[in-house]
């Protein structure tokens, strides 16, 4: 079928469609997480926007945008892919239209059509001093099957724009002579997410989106590019501005990608950018970088966030006067359970997944920010029950729906040198311990974290990690010391009791160059969920990772490499990191050192509990909180 008959085959059907599912969708989508809680004192509505059942024409729908035009029209921007759900086959811009605060949709509308190509990645920007919308997007040659653009992949910048309030749409226009320099000539990005106009200092009025770009050498790719690109005269002219560029070595390792950048323009007037970080040496996976000239240049490199808990996936930001949102799910290991999280600094530092607000449990993944109206925020968002790519949502709620700002935790000492106090959360309790005091948890949401200190990564060192545990569950996960990343492929160190399988089980995952992650565990024999304290070591050290507990050792081969690498970094005491499992009973004196320490020391920790003080990288006795709960 010829595609301008396709485009408008898919525009009619949609119109007869999208009145009648839209309120069975919005009936039909699972409350939030907190929905019922918050709804008192703040309103919260959302419905599937984009979802290929009830949409005739498309395979998947993914990479949502949306912006808010001068004259208060919401503009939901997708790809429509045609084929299958993959990055680079058949796809279409569409976008949907609401005159109601995104209350209500029109019917789908076909922007950009890609005839058998990739066109994608939207990334709209509104000139509010002129009323146009304008679309940068990207262009690479089409696949029939679902895997990725080859590489070097063949991505040009395009732009189009509207004056009609997004009712029709300019003919699209080639960027590359304006901002593809010739040495980005593999990978090309825009956004995917809104753009936005300054409206402080000298550069008030100029238009500004991100991309991400890399550098093929003809063989492999040499460096990753995160830039700005920007526009002073409504989009008629573009330039690049603020450049980061972050070298991949002769291994495949580097220490950053900055990628799909989400921007916001702070309350002083400079722009923070946050961006998705991915497989690079620096913990976490996400970065951010300021510019304080209006997008001319960056303040210093992009910086890793580690414990800013997310998936490696895109995010959205949003300016809500000095306060600043960010969607993004919140499991640090997989796409699902879309939160909004705030800061109040400026971006500096970010709620914890603890105070931020849950959207949805389900799987999530890519998401847009929007001024709904003055008095709501609209979030356009990636979900599903089965899969992060089932449809796309836009749920609207107020300023006073999310969790109120919470002030500091109750806290217990960390006798490390130089460290700061650890957060006790949930209302974790004081009770009789080894050698005084220690703390009791209740399985629900009791837990120790430690706030980030470049101590606390272990990296290719041995390491030994003690503490002394009570329980008497005999189902669930017990965590007991968690220290790193999460899932099969993070690195990571942990200690957990396993009753229902009759162990306590000590693992390490580990990075080591650009190969891929490498675990090893070791397990007792017998869960010790009796009651009694005992005294559990992990020890790394002289080839062998090995488990201790009350001096019987259990070992395995070690396996190379660094435990703490390119992955969000949390310690937790009796928590795991993404939350999904508490430990029921008491935890005494945890340390972690760095260096194996010997069967001679390890010994002295059952009869003393200042047997060993040196190379700590952590040690909290667990004895005393401080803090009103």
């Amino acid at each position: 079928m010829p595609s301008h008959l396709r485009a408008r085959l898919r525009s009619t059907v949609g119109a007869t469609l999208t009145a009648a599912l839209t309120a069975a969708a919005l009936l039909a989508l699972p409350a939030p997480a907190g929905a019922e809680q918050t709804s008192a004192k703040g309103e919260f509505e959302q419905q599937v926007l984009f979802k290929a059942s009830q949409d005739p024409g498309y395979a998947c729908f993914r990479i949502p945008a949306v912006v808010r035009t001068t004259e208060g029209t919401l503009l939901a921007f997708a790809e429509g892919r045609v084929l299958n759900c993959g990055d680079a086959a058949d796809i279409d811009i569409v976008v949907k239209r609401s005159t109601d605060g995104g209350r209500t949709w029109g019917p789908l509308q076909v922007v950009n059509d890609g005839g058998g190509d990739t066109h994608g990645n939207p990334a709209p920007v509104v000139d509010r001093e002129t009323g146009r919308i304008l679309l940068a997007e990207t262009y690479n040659t089409g696949r029939t099957d679902s895997a990725s653009c080859s590489v070097p992949c063949d991505r040009t910048p395009h732009l189009q724009y509207s004056d009609d309030d997004g009712r029709t749409w300019s003919p699209p226009r080639d960027l590359s002579d304006e901002i593809l320099p010739p040495q980005w000539n593999s990978w090309y990005a825009t956004g995917p997410v809104h753009g936005i106009q300054l409206t402080r200092g000298k550069h008030a009025g100029r238009l500004v989106f991100g991309v991400n770009t890399e550098t093929w050498n003809g063989s492999r790719v040499t460096a990753n590019h995160a830039a700005l690109i920007t526009s002073d005269d409504g989009g008629d002219s573009w330039d690049v501005g603020a450049t980061d560029s972050w070298p991949i070595a002769d291994d495949g390792t580097f220490r950053q990608k900055p990628s799909e950048m989400t921007l916001a323009e702070r309350a002083d007037g400079s722009v923070l950018v946050s961006g998705r970080e991915q497989d690079g040496t620096d913990l976490g996976h996400r970065t951010q970088a300021v510019s304080r000239d209006g997008g001319d240049s960056f303040v210093a490199p992009f910086r890793d966030l580690p414990d800013l808990y997310a998936p490696q996936v895109q995010c959205s930001s949003l300016s809500l006067g000095k306060r600043l949102l960010l969607a993004c799910p919140g499991d640090p290991d997989r796409r699902r359970t879309m939160m909004i999280r705030s800061s109040y600094d400026g971006g500096r530092t970010w709620d914890s997944v603890d105070r931020g607000t849950v959207v949805t449990t389900d799987w999530s993944g890519y998401s847009d920010l929007v001024r709904a109206d003055a008095g709501t925020v609209g979030l356009l968002y990636e979900g599903g029950a089965v899969d992060a790519r089932d449809e796309i949502r836009f749920a609207r709620f107020t300023e006073d729906w999310l969790t109120p700002r919470r002030g500091p935790d109750p806290t217990t000492a960390d006798l490390a040198p130089h460290a700061r106090r650890a957060a006790v959360l949930g209302g974790a309790q004081e009770t009789d311990g080894v050698f005084g005091g220690a703390l009791a948890f209740d399985g629900t949401d009791d837990a120790v974290r430690l706030p980030y200190q470049d101590r606390l990564p272990l990296g290719t060192k041995d390491f030994t990690a003690t503490l002394w545990f009570r329980y008497t569950a005999t189902t669930g996960e017990q965590p007991l010391l968690w220290m790193g990343g999460i899932g099969t492929t993070q690195p990571q160190v942990w200690l957990r009791g396993e009753p229902a399988s009759d162990r306590i089980t000590g693992l390490i995952t580990t990075r080591n160059g650009a190969s891929a992650p490498t675990t090893a565990s070791v397990r007792t024999t017998g869960a010790y969920n009796d009651g009694q304290w005992h005294l559990l070591a992990l020890r790394r050290g002289q080839g062998q990772l090995t488990l201790f507990v009350d001096g019987t050792a259990v070992s395995t081969a070690d396996v190379p490499g660094s435990v703490s690498r390119n992955s969000p970094f949390g310690v937790h005491i009796g928590q795991r990191m993404d939350s999904r499992a508490y430990f029921t009973g008491a935890i005494d004196d945890v340390r972690v050192h760095d260096r194996a320490l010997s069967d001679a020391e390890l010994a002295g920790l059952r009869t003393h509990q200042e047997a060993v003080t040196r190379d700590t990288v952590l040690w909290l006795p667990m004895d005393h909180v401080s803090g009103a709960h």
